[in-house]
C-alpha cells in the first residue's frame, strides 16, 4: 500500500518537473524583451547614427519588441558581445565574423552586395599614401615607412594587406609579428581602430601608409570628407567576400527567421547609404562557405607569428 502511494507521489512529482521544464522552455522564447544590435567601429559613427536608429525602429515594428544598439569600440568587442550574449545581431567584417563563428557560434544571415547581386558581394583592400609622398608609388616602396593598420581582427585593414606584404617581400621571410613590431619591417607601426582614422592619419601626414577598404575610401571621398587628390592608391587586393550580418546561434528559431527575412528584404536606401556608404547596396543570402578562404588565410598567417 505504502509503495503504491509512494509510486503515485513520485509520478506526480515527475509530471510537475516535466511541466515546469516544458513551460520554461516555451517561455524562454517569449521572454525576449529586447533585441540588441552592434556594429564595427567603421559603421557606428555619429554621422550615420540616424540611419542605424531608423533600421532599428523598422526591425522593432516587425519583432514587436524594443531594438537597441550596443556601441562597440573595437573589433574584438563586437565578437565578445556576441559570445557573452550581450548582442543578438552584429555587423562584422569577414575576418571578425569568422572569429565570431568559431568563438561565439555566430550565424551569417546576409552579406552586402551591390544591386542585390551576389556576384557583386565583394570589396578590396587598398594601401594608400599621401599624394605628397612622391617616393611611395607601389607596395615595393613601403619598407621602412610608417604604417597604420586598422585592427588586428580587420580583414582589409590587417589580414589581407599583411598577406600582400609578405608576398611582395618573400626574401624578408616576414611574420605577422614582424609587420606589427616597430623597427622590424616598418619604421613605426600603429593601429588606427577604424578605417576612417587611418585614412585621416595619411592625409594629415601622421603616417605614410595605411590600408583601407576601397568601399570606405569611396564613401569618404563621395561624402566630401577627403579629396581624391589628397591620396593615391599604391596597391589593390583581389576581391574579398563582403561584410555579413550575423545572429547569435542560440536565439529562438522563430525569432531568427523573422530577423533573417527582415534583413534580406530590407530596402531602405537611406540606411545603406548612411551605414555602408552607398544606397545601391543590399543584403543577399550567404553561408559560412562564402568565408572559407578567409578562415584558411587567417590560419596560415596566424601560424607564421
Amino acid at each position: 500500500m505504502k509503495s503504491r502511494k509512494l509510486f503515485k507521489v513520485c509520478a506526480l512529482l515527475m509530471l510537475a518537473v516535466m511541466s515546469c521544464l516544458l513551460f520554461s522552455g516555451c517561455g524562454g522564447q517569449s521572454e525576449q524583451k529586447k533585441f540588441v544590435i552592434t556594429y564595427l567601429p567603421n559603421e557606428s559613427t555619429d554621422k550615420n547614427a540616424d540611419a542605424r536608429k531608423g533600421m532599428a525602429g523598422d526591425l522593432s515594428k516587425v519583432l514587436g519588441i524594443e531594438v537597441t544598439e550596443l556601441v562597440s569600440n573595437d573589433y574584438n568587442a563586437v565578437i565578445e558581445a556576441m559570445r557573452t550574449g550581450k548582442a543578438d545581431m552584429a555587423y562584422f567584417g569577414p575576418l571578425s565574423f569568422c572569429l565570431a563563428y568559431e568563438r561565439a557560434g555566430a550565424e551569417p544571415i546576409g552579406m552586402i552586395a551591390k544591386d542585390k547581386d551576389k556576384k557583386n558581394a565583394t570589396y578590396k583592400s587598398v594601401l594608400v599614401t599621401s599624394s605628397k609622398n612622391t617616393d611611395i608609388n607601389s607596395i615595393q616602396d613601403i619598407k621602412g615607412k610608417t604604417m597604420a593598420f586598422v585592427d588586428p581582427n580587420s580583414t582589409s585593414g590587417n589580414l589581407i594587406p599583411s598577406a600582400a606584404i609578405m608576398k611582395a617581400f618573400p626574401g624578408e621571410k616576414l611574420s605577422m609579428d614582424d609587420l606589427h613590431t616597430n623597427g622590424k619591417f616598418f619604421q613605426a607601426v600603429s593601429f588606427s581602430g577604424k578605417h576612417q582614422a587611418g585614412l585621416a592619419a595619411v592625409v594629415k601626414g601622421d603616417v605614410q601608409v595605411a590600408p583601407i577598404s576601397d568601399a570606405i575610401l569611396a564613401a569618404e571621398i563621395n561624402a566630401g570628407r577627403v579629396s581624391k587628390d589628397d591620396v593615391k592608391i599604391i596597391f589593390a587586393s583581389d576581391p574579398i567576400p563582403s561584410e555579413p550580418m550575423a545572429l547569435r546561434r542560440d536565439l529562438p528559431a522563430e525569432l531568427k527567421e523573422k530577423v533573417k527575412n527582415f534583413i534580406l528584404s530590407y530596402d531602405n536606401a537611406a540606411y545603406y547609404k548612411g551605414v555602408m556608404g552607398a544606397e545601391d547596396k543590399r543584403f543577399v543570402e550567404c553561408s559560412i562557405e562564402d568565408y572559407k578562404g578567409i578562415i584558411d588565410l587567417n590560419k596560415a598567417l596566424s601560424s607564421s607569428k
